[in-house]
This record gives C-alpha cells, structure tokens and sequence, in this order.
C-alpha cells in the first residue's frame, strides 16, 4: 500500500525495461518505487527465477513462473530477443539480478545494450550496491574518484599482475571477491604495505563487518577469526598518495613571472607543470600582490 501510495502518481510508459535494484542483504533495503514497478509489469527478467520468486514472495508479491523470464550470464544476448519481442509488444519489464544493482558486476548490460539497441525505452530505478555501500563505509579523505574493478583474476600470476598496476592508482579502486578466494586476494594485497584498505564482509546483513587496515596486515587480520572467511566480500583498496608539487608548480611559476607578462607565464608554468591555468592564474595573482 505504501508503494502504491509513493510511486503510483509517477507514469510508467509501456514497452519499456525497468532495471531494478535490489537488497544485497537486508530486505528491508529495497525501495517504494521498485515494489511499485515488480507488481506492475508484465514480467520479470531475472538472472535466478526461483531467487526472484522467494525475493517478491517476501514483499507479498505473487507471480506465476510464466512470468519470470530467466535472463542471466549464460543466455543474456539470446534472452534479450525474447525480452524485446515483448517489450515491442508494449509489454512492461522489470529486469533483477540476485542482488544489487544489475549490469554493475551482475548481468544486465548486454539485455540493456540490446534493447537501447532496438530503439526502446530503458528505465533505470536506483538502489542498493555493494559499491557506493562499501565506499561510503571506508571514510577515505582524498579526493579523485574510485575505479570499480570487480573481480581480479583467479589464477596467481594474473592477480598478482593486476594488483601491481592499481599500486599506483591514485583513485581508490573496489573489488569483489567470494570467501573462497578472500585469502588469496589479501595476500597478493599485502604487497602494498602500510595502503589502507577497507574490507566489507556480508554488507547489510546479521553479520556485517567492515574493518580497515594497512595491506600488509590483511592476511593476518583474516587469520585472526575464522568467521572473517565467510561471506561476500567488498574491498576498497584506498588511492595511493598523490606528492605533493604545489611547491615545485610555485617554483616554476615564480621564475617565468620575473621574466614574462602574467598571462605568458601562466601559460608556460600550465604546460610545464600540468596544473590548471585557473589555478596558476590565482596563485600568480597572489604572487603579484605579495612578491615576498
């Protein structure tokens, strides 16, 4: 009643997809608008039938098999032309994954690259993700952005390779990992010493834990209790530290402004340094006003 209430108002045009997120944990995180949508389509396209059943028996929604349409990573480019099919139809589908939000690290880009594809409407209805959920737990200061990277490679070699190339990525960069490869990941992250990162285990669920510690330290901090083990793990591998130039952008920009008009020299001091002009601009300004 309360997402019929909430979300009702709203228009819903037929022949259109909905992707929809849903809880990775906690049932209680799913949305009005989407209880709304998964009772109004026609059908759900879902990467597990009989998970999405359970999943909308719980919020009292009831539909029959015919209308869950198996969409997942074995079968999605050819599902896809059956899922447009009826949405050419003016059909309304709803599109799920198991959990979270699809077509991040779930199925759901190539049906929605398809049906853009075909000239039809795509309605995205935002909600849980492990991502930002794991993100917005790591109380990282820098500034930058992330790089989502999901899952590194299984085989040693690859993963160890992978992770020496985020060494010196200066965004933080988040991946996934199941509780059966959860150790081997830590200890090919060990490598990157006293690096904080931030591990987020069975996020909304009973038995959430979310810790952060140097790289170095994560193979023992999983050793230290053997429930550390179980579960879906998020990992946020925080930015590596930027040096700072500001001083040498300073020292550059003070030596072309005793010889050059202000402009000329913030001009040089950007394509030598690579900082902004705006910024360069002020700091000169600033120069100018207070040479000492």
């Amino acid at each position: 009643m309360a997402a019929r209430e909430a979300a009702s108002h709203q228009h819903y045009p037929q022949g259109t997809l909905y992707v929809v997120a849903t809880p990775i944990g906690n049932l209680a995180d799913i949305t009005l608008r989407a209880l709304h949508v998964l009772a109004l389509v026609d059908a759900v396209a879902c990467e597990d039938t009989r998970h999405t059943q359970q999943l909308l028996r719980a919020y009292g929604i009831d539909r029959p098999g015919a209308q869950l349409l198996a969409v997942h990573q074995h079968n999605e480019a050819e599902a896809a032309q059956a899922v447009i099919e009826r949405l050419q139809l003016g059909q309304r589908i709803a599109y799920v994954s198991d959990a979270g939000t699809p077509a991040i690290s779930d199925p759901g880009a190539r049906l929605v690259a398809a049906v853009r594809a075909a000239s039809l409407a795509v309605v995205p209805l935002p909600g849980a993700s492990s991502v930002t959920t794991a993100l917005c737990a790591a109380g990282m200061t820098q500034e930058g952005g992330f790089v989502f990277s999901g899952f590194l490679p299984p085989k040693a070699a690859e993963r160890e390779r992978a992770v020496q190339a985020l060494a010196a990525e200066p965004r933080a960069v988040v991946l996934l990992e199941a509780p059966h490869r959860i150790e081997a990941l830590a200890g090919a992250l060990a490598v990157l010493g006293e690096r904080p990162v931030t591990l987020g285990r069975e996020l909304t669920k009973q038995f959430e834990e979310i810790a952060t510690v140097p790289a170095k330290d994560l193979p023992a901090w999983l050793a230290a209790d053997a429930n550390r083990l179980r579960g879906e793990f998020v990992v946020v591998v925080h930015g590596a530290p930027v040096a700072d130039d500001a001083g040498e952008d300073l020292r550059v920009l003070k030596l072309l402004l005793a010889e050059l008009p202000l402009k000329t020299a913030v001009k040089l001091a950007a394509e030598i340094t690579g900082t902004s002009r705006n910024t360069l601009y002020d700091a000169a300004l600033a120069v100018k006003k207070n040479p000492g």
